[in-house]
């Protein structure tokens, strides 16, 4: 697994414990006009959280360089996606994976498509690095923990993502703080050059009033095209505001391949209805089914066929212990 220049390494074999980034950071080096979509939580780890880090950083999370701070990739940093897999394969990213349900269930449902997510909570991917184990500890799937925005433009290379989700992205309900908010302009600039042609975009909001802010930003965009502009709003009463002009189509059916989180229960339970949007990267029809891209009505096509490399280690190699971690929802 590499990046270049380094390489994104595993921890020493010989160190108790596999390294775990730094919580909050004050360093003079981060810009105090920074404008970040997250709040850096504490890495501290419970035991059952600490020994899931321990068997499982060395084979599934990528210790890519950092540069100015720990949530952003040293510049000329890229990962080299056939040596960090084994193999070429369509690509599917989720920004802000959180407890990785989805991106652990996905990888085990999916084998012939790899699955990287990008998080900065490290006992969420202490608790992603659990699921993965216990979904049969799937080999096609990594974890990098650095700030997508800022870390996918650096490391991917252009048309390399087949599939991107962005699911419960915090919705920083405050006016001061929505220029905070993930889905934005300066997040498809980011990775519109990324997506291969056909590539899709999956999102999903439990609040109304961010649901239209998507729509506002994803339907604004050239490059984009909505898969369901006649699809309906989802069903039922929301509990929280819903805004005056709300477009009443263009919205997706709920995504089978999301895992229903505790998340997203207790989103229902609260009232909120759930709003899906998926939109494809404009470009040739050939370009995206030899991409493995989705269909018209956005359900997963036949994906490329894998080319495993040589030498490289597969899931049929010697499991880490299987064990019962702490479970819990993200704060």
């Amino acid at each position: 697994m590499s990046v270049e220049p380094g390489s994104a390494t595993a921890a020493r074999a010989d160190a108790p414990t596999a390294p775990i980034p730094e919580g909050p950071t004050t360093s003079p080096a981060r810009s105090r006009r920074e404008v970040v979509s997250f709040v850096r939580r504490g890495s501290r780890l419970s035991p059952g959280r600490q020994d899931a880090w321990d068997r499982g950083h060395d084979r599934w999370v990528l210790d890519v360089p950092e540069g100015a701070h720990d949530t952003v990739p040293a510049p000329g940093s890229r990962l080299d996606l056939a040596e960090v897999f084994g193999r070429r394969a369509p690509l599917v990213v989720e920004i802000g994976s959180g407890q990785g349900e989805n991106i652990a269930a996905a990888a085990a449902a999916d084998p012939a498509r790899d699955h990287l997510a990008f998080e900065v909570y490290v006992p969420g991917l202490a608790q992603t690095l659990a699921r993965i184990e216990a979904a049969g500890a799937p080999d096609n799937v990594r974890l990098v923990v650095l700030d997508a925005l800022r870390a996918l433009p650096v490391l991917l290379p252009e048309a390399s993502v087949h599939e991107l989700w962005v699911f419960f992205p915090d919705p920083w309900h405050k006016n001061k703080h929505h220029k905070r908010r993930l889905v934005s302009p300066p997040l498809l600039d980011a990775v519109a050059p990324l997506l291969a042609p056909g590539a899709v975009l999956r999102l999903a909001t439990d609040w109304a009033q961010y649901a239209g802010r998507m729509r506002t930003v994803l339907d604004a965009d050239p490059r984009l095209e909505n898969l369901h502009p006649d699809g309906p709003r989802p069903a039922g009463t929301a509990s929280d505001p819903v805004p005056q002009g709300q477009p009443r189509t263009g919205w997706a059916p709920r995504f089978e391949g999301r895992v229903l989180t505790n998340f997203e229960r207790k989103a229902h339970e609260a009232g909120r209805l759930v709003w899906d949007l998926a939109y494809r990267a404009r470009g040739t029809q050939g370009d995206g089914a030899s991409a493995g891209r989705s269909s018209d009505d956005g359900t997963p096509g036949d994906p490329t066929p894998a080319t495993r490399m040589p030498g490289h280690r597969t899931s049929g190699d010697p499991n880490p212990q299987d064990r019962d971690p702490d479970d819990g929802e993200r704060p």
